[in-house]
């Protein structure tokens, strides 16, 4: 796995043969997003718009919204409502304003029920037109709202006074009187238009209505997360973290699975390998089928690593028989009489006790072998009898160098020489309707290896 390229066959693998874990960890992580939702009360959401009349620059349409959020707004907006409207704790973090195209103000407020929601945006916005105002001088300064209105009563008695001083002038019976009631008359028409371009530039006329465009509509869903959301966003979390984990467990992993790591690992040749019937297991092996944990394991698909590659389907019972009885005349070859070996086995290697079982029947006592099981995590071989050597039969993909150095370290302190490796991989039976020899009745073995079939044979 640490040489092979993550692709989503192994993601498929992962989902196929780990989908009872998977299944039980995203029931796991659903519960969790659901308990997580009781903690966070529900939330609505709505909003209010704000019309801003005239024309306005960026930077003041931002000054707006800060104005719209300000505390003296939002502090005006809570004490109007009381803590019943409010439903409890500040509002500041819970009251969100934004420009949006057309000079308007959007007001957003959040509270714990749609109608709570509601009152709190249509009562922020009220507030922030009546503040807005007020900072734009209705109200906030009666002496300088009063001079407009007293220079425009002025620029009319004027306009009085210029009307009188031409009727005085006379009806134009002379030039000079003409000429007076002409320049009169281009008095109050300047007069006039001064007045029109004050009211024109008056920000208190323009910029200080704003208005609300409607109440703030009742929200009909929760703002996210909701409930559901949490729930999702749990279970694929822990789907997620399963993948991952098993991904970079995979990645880390420290097992060797070809033929060079292992039989270097052991100091040893390999002799060949052999194939075992990957059936449904009858029971478990000894020391591996006790406790709750394995119940457990069992239950969830645990036991069996994921993987593995699937088993290559076997020609037949005759070909399976012929790689062993190739192994056998190897050792015969090489071993002198007596011909008696030890075959170690890691303790819990369920395919390597079959094969080594298998390997012993198709010997027929040439060489003599005898089976021992061996633990890789604290390996103790028996003292040697007369036996010419050791020979180590186990499944690739199961075992560290370090595991698979030790076993060759209690081979020697036991005075056994390893005379060679066999490995033991899973096939697939294939199904036949011949009346032939059944197939071998077989126990529970594991998919292992890069090479189920085995390369020397």
């Amino acid at each position: 796995m640490s040489d092979e390229t993550i692709r989503l066959v192994t993601i498929g693998r992962i989902i196929r043969r780990r989908r009872r874990l998977l299944t039980v960890l995203a029931v796991m992580g659903a519960l969790l997003g659901y308990g997580v939702s009781w903690l966070l009360p529900p939330r609505y959401t709505t909003s209010a718009s704000v019309l801003l009349p005239g024309a306005w620059e960026e930077r003041e349409l931002l000054t707006q919204t800060e104005i719209a959020t300000s505390s003296v707004v939002v502090d005006r907006a809570a004490a109007a409502l009381g803590p019943a409207g409010t439903g409890g704790g500040g509002l500041r973090d819970r009251v969100s304003a934004e420009a949006a195209d057309g000079n308007i103000i959007k007001i957003s407020g959040t509270a714990d029920t749609p109608e709570r929601a509601q009152r709190l945006c249509d009562e922020v916005a009220e507030q922030f037109v009546a503040f807005a105002a007020r900072i734009a001088g209705d109200g906030a300064d009666p002496d300088a709202a009063a001079q407009p209105e007293a220079l425009r009563q002025m620029v009319v008695q004027t306009s009085r006074r210029i009307t009188e001083l031409a009727d005085a002038a006379g009806r134009g019976e002379s030039v000079e009187s003409v000429q007076t009631r002409t320049e009169l008359a281009k008095l109050r028409t300047a007069l006039q238009e001064a007045i029109n371009k004050l009211d024109e530039a008056d920000p208190a006329a323009n910029q200080a209505h704003l208005v609300v465009m409607g109440p703030a509509a009742r929200p009909s869903g929760e703002a996210p997360p909701t409930r559901t959301q949490l729930v999702v966003a749990g279970a694929l979390l822990f789907f997620l973290l399963a993948v991952v984990g098993h991904l970079t467990a995979a990645r880390m992993s420290r097992r060797l699975r070809t033929e060079p790591e292992i039989a270097a690992a052991l100091g040893s040749a390999l002799l060949g390998t052999v194939d075992v019937p990957g059936e449904r297991p009858a029971r478990r092996p000894e020391g591996r089928g006790r406790g709750p944990w394995t119940r457990i394991s069992r239950l969830l698909g645990v036991d069996e690593r994921w993987d593995a590659p699937a088993p290559q389907t076997s020609g037949d019972e005759a070909g399976r028989r012929i790689r062993y009885q190739r192994v056998c005349a190897r050792l015969r070859d090489q071993l002198a009489s007596p011909r008696r070996l030890l075959v170690v086995v890691p303790d819990g290697d369920e395919i390597a006790r079959r094969a080594a079982g298998q390997l012993v029947a198709e010997a027929e006592g040439d060489p003599l072998l005898r089976v021992a099981r061996v633990s890789a995590s604290r390996p103790m071989v028996p003292d040697r009898d007369d036996e010419s050597g050791a020979l180590v039969v186990l499944s690739a993909g199961d075992w560290t160098a370090a595991e698979l150095a030790g076993i060759a370290g209690a081979c020697a302190d036991a005075g056994y020489e390893i005379v060679g490796v066999v490995l033991a991989g899973t096939v697939r039976i294939r199904p036949t309707r011949s009346a032939g020899r059944p197939p071998e009745a077989a126990t529970p073995a594991l998919a292992v290896g890069a090479d189920a079939t085995g390369g020397a044979g």
